[in-house]
């Protein structure tokens, strides 16, 4: 194996690591402030140093590379997996930090996602990365943005060392579902994964609270007008003696499928203490899900991932389309176009989760476990619950005017206060931000619609999505083979 370090040139090790990087989408950039100094090199910027993004709006402004491609693991979903027929490569740590720098010194990038797959062991592994980050910080100066994934099984010391040295560092979840996870990636257990996510937070949680912050991240400032918001039932570290549970029926049905009793699975341990002059993973912590790989429902995903947010504090959760890359008879077969839409919908539920105030019991049901593609989350759930329509924005409160389609946090606030001032008007509203091509359908300005219209879910649906109801059928249900009976099928 070692002779892949002495047979391929750098620029070759770049194309194949650089290359079986990219089915890894968790490296968003933002989230850390700080300026550059002094004999440093580079700097992080809070509201985010990715600048240019691909056609499918993922960042390509980091040096984004695996450490390694050739891994011990054979997970069935993976382009690096061991029985895989694929070019495998190795960096040594200082090739790591020539290209960093040599990269950021043209302008090529502003930060660097290293992930690897498991190479040799993770203790091994996770070491090489520690000596890449730390290469970097001293010897190189580098200040700017480093993302890193961290492997699961290698040492607590190792992670935390890792830890005080990356901005952001994640785990991948892999797979939704602990059943989904020992199908395809038999060597690997949710605890594996789950119990170095929760050192991570310890970490970050006594880092936040020795700087005076509070042990959670904070959110959407327009959260703390939501009486339902999914981190409503979160105590925060130091806020009473009483035990620290999260209380929602989600969590207690265990989504993460780590069959733990509830009282274990629920406690959020106290937070390690930390020192304020030795951040731990600022930017926080996020993960990972692969989508369309296995047969878990949207209600399913969402239900994992509201428990992710309560029970660990990430920062994101990331959805990434399966593409067929094995030929697996527990695959999708190769040449199935991956999932993208549903995985955008996703996104979109997954932004209603953490700053709209919905859960995900309120958005997906086990009876309708799976959202309509040709609608967004938040018009699919308000055409799910029209008794609750039509919402007068004369009066409504900021948590039910969230609720509507077409009215965000900020244009929520706004019409707050102008309502204050003057009577509102449909024209006011649009100039407000409501997009009235989704609202109209959904309130009354003054105790008026804005045209007459009928609630009903079908005419609705229609209306929003400009489409025939065959056409929309076959959208919402891709899996149903929808035809027109003829009488002259005997015919055929």
């Amino acid at each position: 194996m070692e002779l892949y370090h002495t047979t391929l040139s750098l620029q070759e090790k770049l194309e194949i690591l650089s290359d079986a990087a990219k089915y890894d989408v968790a490296c968003t950039s933002s989230g850390v402030d700080r300026r550059g100094k002094k004999g440093s090199l580079g700097n992080s910027c809070a509201a985010g140093i990715c600048h240019s993004f691909a056609g499918d709006g993922r960042c390509i402004s980091l040096l984004k590379i695996l450490l390694s491609n050739d891994c011990i693991y054979n997970c069935r979903y993976c382009q690096s997996r061991s029985d895989s027929d694929c070019r495998r490569a190795t960096f040594t740590p200082d090739e790591i930090c020539q290209l960093v720098i040599e990269f950021y010194r043209r302008n090529y990038i502003e930060g660097l996602f290293l992930s690897s797959g498991v190479y040799k062991n993770p203790t091994h592994t996770m070491e090489l990365m520690y000596q890449t980050l730390f290469l970097l910080r001293t010897r190189y100066h580098f200040n700017g943005y480093i993302h890193v994934k961290a492997i699961p099984y290698a040492p607590d010391d190792l992670l935390e060392q890792v830890g005080y040295l990356a901005d952001r560092m994640s785990v991948n979840l892999e797979l939704p579902t602990a059943e989904g996870l020992a199908t395809l990636a038999p060597q690997k257990t949710r605890a594996s994964i789950l119990t170095p996510m929760r050192r991570m937070q310890q970490r970050i949680s006594g880092y936040r609270l020795a700087i005076g912050k509070s042990a959670f991240m904070e959110r959407n400032t327009g959260n703390r007008y939501l009486e339902h918001s999914i981190f409503s039932d979160v105590q925060l570290p130091g806020d009473s003696d009483q035990p620290r549970l999260y209380s929602t029926d989600t969590c207690k049905s265990d989504p993460l499928g780590t069959q733990q009793p509830v009282s274990t699975i629920t406690a959020l341990p106290s937070a390690i203490s930390g020192h304020p002059d030795r951040p731990f993973a600022p930017a926080g912590q996020s993960t990972q899900m692969i989508i369309g790989a296995t047969g878990e429902t949207d209600f399913e995903i969402l239900s994992t991932t509201q428990a992710l947010y309560q029970n660990f504090d990430l920062k994101r959760v990331f959805y990434s389309a399966y593409i067929p890359l094995n030929d697996d008879s527990a695959l999708p077969a190769i040449g199935t176009p991956p999932p993208l839409l549903r995985e955008h919908r996703l996104y979109q539920a997954d932004w209603l989760l953490r700053y709209y105030g919905f859960h995900a019991s309120e958005l997906l049901t086990p009876d309708r476990p799976n959202f309509n593609l040709a609608l967004d989350p938040k018009c699919d759930w308000a055409l799910r619950h029209l008794e609750q329509f039509p919402v007068e924005v004369a009066t409504a409160d900021y948590g039910t005017l969230m609720r509507v389609p077409g009215i965000g946090s900020k244009s929520a606030m706004r019409i707050l206060k102008a309502r204050r001032m003057a009577p509102l008007s449909f024209d006011s509203l649009r100039k407000m931000g409501v997009v009235l091509k989704r609202a109209q359908y959904f309130i009354t300005c003054n105790g008026k619609m804005y045209v007459p219209i009928r609630l009903e879910e079908s005419f609705i649906t229609r209306q929003l999505t400009g489409l025939d109801a065959r056409t929309g059928y076959a959208i919402a249900c891709p899996d149903t083979n929808y035809e027109q009976l003829s009488l002259f099928d005997f015919l055929k």
